[in-house]
């Protein structure tokens, strides 16, 4: 078994970046500049901002957090992406979710414009990842296929089951292991709670991608021997051994499926800090277009 080691490949992706950056400074030409929108106090959404802004520091963008109360209205929160699409300062922007309930996420989405979507989640950018055109893609699929890249594991002609079918991951990332590409070429089942004899699905997979947001939802009798497994899921549960009172869970019960695979990701380290390295990624291409 082989970890999937998120930590090291974003951290290999930062220098990289950083790089680029110490060249658009040499030219005296605008350092890309990634802001952030925070509405409310929600704790993850607070600990991954400061990570993003934490991120731009260290490969050199200017970064600005925006933060608004819980209680914003709709219309004042469009009314605030509708200020940074017209800034020209700002490359690319994200609104992090989730929102509160009473504001409607797809309204907010749909304000961003494409060419700062950095997130990846407009109509557009969708659009454009189906038809295999340029654009921002979304940033947590496109940091698992950087994993496959960095790791060399074959995908072509693999048969690659995606448990989920969010918009913001699991959908994405069946187009992009079905597409034309390396990695790609696989042949992909989107399954989801709904799908029929799930557990005999997953054990039929080469490449396990689980993004179902249930802990510890696959199990080790759901995985066949050597087979990739990348967990998506994150979720907070409490833990009062921990100082911070909670620890985080994946989709997938880790210590007993890692034996079986032949390379795993761990939830605290494999694909979470690849969706922020992707972020950057997207904010340099903003950054270059312009």
């Amino acid at each position: 078994m082989q970890l999937l080691d998120g930590n090291f490949c974003s951290a290999e992706i930062r220098k990289e970046i950083k790089q680029q950056v110490d060249a658009i400074k040499a030219r005296g030409e605008r350092v890309p500049h990634l802001a952030a929108v925070l509405v409310g106090n929600d704790g993850a959404s607070e600990n991954y901002v400061a990570f993003k802004a934490k991120d731009c520091a260290e490969v050199g963008f200017d970064s600005t957090t925006i933060r608004l109360s819980a209680d914003i209205s709709e219309q004042e929160l469009l009314e605030k992406v509708a200020e940074l699409n017209a800034d020209a300062a700002i490359d690319g922007f994200i609104v992090q979710l989730p929102l509160p309930k009473h504001i409607d996420t797809n309204k907010i989405i749909l304000a961003i414009d494409p060419n700062k979507d950095v997130d990846g989640f407009s109509p557009v950018s969708v659009g454009n990842m189906l038809l295999g055109l340029p654009t921002f893609l979304s940033a947590t699929p496109n940091g698992i296929m950087e994993l496959f890249r960095r790791y060399q594991i074959e995908t072509e002609g693999k048969h690659c089951v995606v448990l989920g079918r969010s918009n913001i991951v699991g959908t994405p990332v069946s187009v992009l292991m079905s597409r034309n590409a390396n990695p790609g070429n696989a042949t992909v089942t989107l399954a989801h709670s709904r799908t029929r004899n799930l557990a005999e699905l997953c054990r039929s997979a080469d490449i396990l991608i689980v993004a179902i947001g249930k802990t510890e939802f696959v199990t080790a009798d759901m995985v066949k021997d050597g087979a990739v497994v990348v967990d998506v899921g994150q979720t907070r549960v409490p833990d009062a051994s921990k100082k911070s009172g909670f620890r985080n869970v994946g989709d997938v019960d880790f210590d007993n499926v890692k034996e079986k695979c032949s390379f795993i990701s761990y939830t605290n380290g494999g694909v979470g800090p690849m969706t922020r390295a992707s972020l950057l990624q997207n904010t340099l291409k903003a950054n270059q277009r312009r």
